[in-house]
């Protein structure tokens, strides 16, 4: 269904299509099946910035489908260092490989990089721009978690203004019916008004901004909770002053309810004390894995193997 195609935003994808691969992921998951649809397939994982899950899970998925993975984990390692653009990177690797995953800091680089790709290529975080396959791996938590993703209250708190994931997917739940979210943040990080006023408004989603967590807690379904980036902030000065603004601990969580989910697209600092983990709302260690399974489902949907 999506074969020879490139993913540089959600929107890229159909809320048909989004449900297809929900549901190969599941198969995926359930019946072990795509061990060696991708025998003779290579990935090429090109990562300008740092990744642990986005990355690993990327080269876990194709492992497991029986294909290869090259690339590299940061730029000093490629010829980057010594000044190729990055789209003769691309046209070069391309070269190499069946599908690229990328990620660079700069907002617009994966476009740039699809045009001169002659292969597919998978965004996988440009800048605090888009986050397309995290937004697939929300998505999916909260379906398998919930059953459905429309009729919900989704609560983001942290740093929304820099935050890419909270940027993808809250554009993405706003095709979603009888959605309602609230952003929860200080003055400083609120979500940028292009997606507030300028998207949220016109979809006549249902949105509350505050920079109180804990009057919200009870009102919530879903928890996104998100750290506030350091490498996304000018000064230190401001980095020191609001990271940490927001700690979700075991006090707040009394306040929610028994049915919450709590995800966070991690690596966490101290955001979520580590006193949470424990308690069965607590979602982002499943999250982490179901990111794998939908990544399998993606990338054999991609190279056109999806028959399961």
């Amino acid at each position: 269904m999506l074969k020879g195609r490139h993913l540089i935003e959600p929107g890229n994808l159909s809320l048909e299509e989004l449900e297809r691969l929900f549901v190969l992921a599941g198969r995926i998951e359930t019946e072990a099946c795509l061990q060696d649809a991708c025998r003779g397939k290579v990935l090429a994982t090109l990562f300008f910035e740092p990744s642990t899950r986005t990355r690993l899970s990327f080269e876990a998925a194709m492992l497991r489908m029986g294909g290869a993975c090259l690339g590299f984990a940061e730029p000093g390692s490629s010829s980057v260092a010594k000044g190729e653009s990055l789209v003769d990177t691309v046209r070069t690797v391309s070269c190499y490989a069946d599908v690229i995953v990328m990620r660079n800091p700069k907002e617009g680089a994966a476009l740039l990089a699809s045009r001169y790709s002659s292969v597919p290529v998978i965004n996988a975080g440009d800048g605090g721009h888009h986050h397309p396959t995290q937004t697939l791996t929300d998505l999916l938590t909260i379906k398998r978690l919930r059953g459905t993703i429309g009729n919900i209250t989704v609560g983001f708190c942290g740093d929304l203004k820099f935050g890419r994931t909270v940027h993808s997917l809250a554009k993405t739940l706003s095709r979603y019916p009888s959605i309602r979210m609230v952003f929860i943040s200080p003055p400083e990080l609120r979500l940028p008004s292009y997606i507030t006023s300028g998207m949220l408004v016109k979809a006549g989603i249902d949105y509350l901004e505050t920079d109180q967590l804990d009057k919200v807690m009870g009102e919530l379904d879903v928890l996104y909770m998100t750290r506030v980036q350091r490498e996304r902030f000018f000064n230190e000065e401001d980095y020191v002053r609001l990271k940490d603004s927001y700690i979700l601990d075991r006090k707040k969580m009394k306040l929610a309810r028994e049915s919450l989910i709590v995800l966070h697209p991690l690596p966490r600092v101290n955001e979520i004390a580590p006193e949470v983990d424990t308690d069965p709302r607590a979602a982002y260690f499943k999250q982490v894995k179901y990111g794998m399974y939908v990544r399998m489902a993606l990338l054999s949907s991609i190279l056109g193997v999806e028959s399961c």
